[in-house]
């Protein structure tokens, strides 16, 4: 390893919700770890993949739902510290713990270590409108997007859309509260919109997209560590090869893919709007107009970041930890033709993408090198806990798959 890490600065995995195969809190647990840093991590039970890593000094088992009153869960943020107790860097893992750790900022200080931004600016990057506003006020391409307001608003805007349109949850704080769809969601015709939107209540909480044809568009992302001058000390670009749900979900097969162009948009973007931390973008490149148009913007690390590592074996948590260490970050170029599999959904995606139209021809037509997103030969107990507890709602995946193929619809997953 051509660095070294502060050991004595532990890390801490903050999530919140019941997802328990989550395979990027592993690979930070294992990043880190390897590192010879202390780390800890916050489970929904004693028997996830992540508390049984072998890098994992103590799994602080709270369950909770990402619904509960924001003071509850400082609180509950703050005792871990103090059982900790020494500061520690947090790393979250989802857009409501990167939100609430930005928004309470002055009362977390004091026990942890992170990334200090404008508090409002998390909240906003992960709102679907947030982030449209931010693109069109910035000059960022994006796709062309409604936020109706009332039924009637829906009813206007289909007399005049382009059909199929894409549907997708406004705010995703709200996603597990009052989720409008499960998704991002592909709406074929005028009526198959206005048949759904009639359960979306009064003030309907989601955003209508442009829909960029599959066979049309190439999915990238963009994954990058800002310090608080807004500089990049890790930058990363890869092609998103399959995801599942399929076109819309977590990623389950990417390559790194060198791409210049989409590194400096993201790091106009970036220094325009002053954000401090890790970023996840994903952009689709739209052929028809040749431009990339951002769909989401993640203020956290990404699912898939273990993908991206330097010359330097610096990934975006690791360039996190050393910056707020106050140790130096490693330069180098990103290992390009390296390529990531999810294990338990890469099967059912490549199923699906098989008659989807959707193709990568910037993906290489050999891997330079492969990482796994849960088995590795020094930590093989998530990879079998990770089975273990699969095997239920993997089979009712697959089962899903089979009926959607089977029978088709007039609703779907896209975007």
């Amino acid at each position: 390893m051509p660095f070294r890490a502060d050991r004595e600065v532990p890390g801490l995995i903050v999530k919140f919700g019941d997802y328990p195969l989550h395979h990027g809190g592993v690979g930070a647990i294992r990043s880190l770890g390897r590192l010879g840093v202390p780390m800890y991590a916050i489970t929904e039970d004693p028997y996830t993949p992540a508390a049984s890593s072998r890098y994992l000094k103590k799994a602080f088992v709270w369950p909770t739902t990402g619904t509960e009153d924001p003071d509850h869960l400082v609180e509950g943020l703050l005792r871990v510290g103090r059982r900790i107790g020494r500061p520690a860097v947090l790393v979250p893992t989802d857009e409501e713990a990167a939100v609430l750790i930005a928004e309470h900022q002055d009362v977390l200080a004091g026990r942890f270590l992170f990334p200090r931004v404008d508090p409002a600016l998390p909240r906003r990057l992960a709102s679907k409108q947030g982030l449209h506003e931010l693109c069109v006020e910035h000059g960022i391409p994006s796709p062309t997007a409604a936020f109706p307001q009332s039924y009637d608003d829906i009813a206007v805007f289909a007399e005049k859309a382009r059909f199929p349109v894409v549907a997708k949850n406004r705010e995703a704080f709200l996603r597990r509260k009052q989720p409008a769809v499960n998704g991002t969601t592909r709406i074929a015709t005028r009526e198959g919109l206005l048949d759904l939107a009639r359960d979306w209540g009064e003030h309907p909480g989601v955003i209508l997209q442009e829909y960029l044809p599959r066979e049309d568009a190439e999915d990238w992302i963009v994954h990058a560590y800002f310090d608080q001058d807004s500089t990049p000390l890790a930058m990363f670009t890869g092609v998103k090869v399959r995801s599942w749900p399929p076109h819309a979900g977590m990623t389950a097969n990417a390559y790194v893919v060198d791409n210049p162009e989409l590194a400096d948009l993201a790091a106009r973007f970036i220094k325009q709007i002053g954000f401090t931390g890790i970023i996840d973008l994903d952009l689709r490149f739209d052929r028809r107009d040749g431009q990339y148009k951002l769909l989401d913007f993640n203020p956290r690390m990404g699912a898939q970041f273990r993908l991206f590592e330097n010359e330097s074996a610096v990934d975006v948590v690791r360039a996190m930890h050393l910056d707020l260490t106050g140790r130096s970050v490693p330069e180098g170029e990103q290992r390009a033709g390296h390529r990531y599999i999810v294990e338990n959904i890469d099967l059912p995606a490549l199923l699906a993408y098989r008659r989807s139209g959707y193709t990568t021809p910037h993906a290489p037509a050999r891997a330079s090198g492969t990482e796994l997103a849960w088995l590795a030969g020094d930590d093989p107990l998530p990879f079998l806990t990770m089975l273990a507890r699969f095997v239920r709602p993997g089979a009712k995946h697959l089962y899903q798959l089979w009926r959607t193929n089977r029978r088709g619809s007039t609703t779907g997953s896209g975007g």
